[in-house]
């Protein structure tokens, strides 16, 4: 920011009056400002974390209408939220929900950012989000668009975690803390775009140092992104798209959900062996391919040959597991084959 401190009230008064005009109308938003209902804040954000607004708008909404209070969520059987989280991803985030809803069952709704920061799952970003919108705790948050619009501000191309919460805490107004906060998210998402900021409908663009600059694009500097690792796996269909053998997965990526059994190629085997030593652990017999499907996965991309097969353990009924997006693909091969079949019938 130009001129530095000197200049903070007058980015504060401008982002403010600007998210007061501006400010999105999201349904998480409900109560006074400071003072907005804790519960919905925070599925709001654990669900934003890898989610964007159009669609977290949607799970947000199912999620709501599925488990309406913390005592409905603490309640339910961990495998019934999970088949509520389906298609959000990132499965742990539904599994850290149900078990520090049932903390706050027993101990009552955190109202300190300590007291979030105490629940299983609840990280710095959250229990800052949480504290500011739903306690009016001074509490300045730190995500992606923060980031953005504060090297931009400042100019700097490459900024650490440390040098981004140091910032937000300076521009954090200790009157209004979570209006603040939502601004800033709000311009980041809506003007202080990744690669086309609209920089003429932006409040704070006088104070820009990236804008002065003339390349406000270029700032940050773009992270270095982790290798994506290619992952080979054969899967076993036992059974139809409707009632199939399933188990249950282990990890933290997809932990808890349920899924057709799989196999990874390990190594430089061939995909015959794992599919020999999958049918031997099942108790199957292989009957033939039904395709291949791929699917992204935290730095990972998996592609999974599904087989048909007869035998093994007893079957499940499909439409009541929970299910990864990878399941979904590989038992849509089923019903692409039965199409297929039908269609030359």
């Amino acid at each position: 920011m130009k001129g530095a401190a000197s200049t903070l009230p007058a980015v504060r008064a401008a982002l403010l009056a600007w998210f007061d005009r501006e400010g999105r109308d999201l349904p998480w938003r409900v109560g006074p400002e400071g003072g907005r209902d804790p519960y919905r804040v925070w599925v709001s954000e654990v669900l934003l974390q890898q989610t964007q607004v159009a669609r977290g708008r949607v799970y947000f909404e199912r999620f709501l209408e599925a488990f309406p209070t913390v005592q409905a969520l603490a309640d339910t059987p961990i495998e019934a939220v999970l088949k509520a989280w389906e298609g959000c991803g990132y499965y742990a985030r539904a599994r850290n929900l149900h078990r520090a809803a049932g903390v706050i069952v027993r101990g009552g709704m955190p109202t300190t950012y300590d007291g979030w920061r105490a629940l299983p799952g609840v990280g710095p970003y959250t229990a800052a989000a949480v504290a500011s919108l739903a306690c009016g705790e001074a509490r300045a948050v730190n995500d992606g668009n923060v980031r953005r619009v504060l090297a931009r501000l400042c100019g700097e191309r490459q900024p650490s975690a440390a040098w981004v919460q140091a910032r937000a805490d300076d521009l954090l107004d200790p009157a209004r803390p979570g209006a603040c906060n939502e601004a800033v998210m709000d311009l980041g998402a809506t003007v202080c775009t990744p690669k086309a900021p609209k920089c003429g409908a932006c409040p704070v663009s006088a104070w820009c140092a990236a804008l002065g600059s003339g390349e406000p694009a270029a700032f940050p500097a773009p992270k270095v992104r982790a290798a994506v690792r290619e992952v080979r796996a054969v899967a076993l269909l036992l059974g139809d798209a409707r009632e199939a053998v399933l188990e249950r997965r282990e990890g933290t990526l997809l932990g808890g959900l349920m899924g057709l059994p799989t196999e990874e190629v390990v190594g430089g085997e061939a995909e015959r062996d794992a599919l020999a030593r999958l049918a031997t652990r099942l108790g199957a017999a292989v009957t033939g391919e039904l395709g291949t499907v791929t699917h992204g996965m935290t730095h990972r991309r998996v592609s999974l040959t599904v087989y048909a097969g007869t035998g093994g353990p007893p079957r499940t009924w499909v439409e009541g597991a929970a299910l990864a997006r990878l399941d979904h693909k590989a038992l849509a091969l089923w019903d692409a084959r039965q199409a297929s079949l039908f269609a030359h019938a």
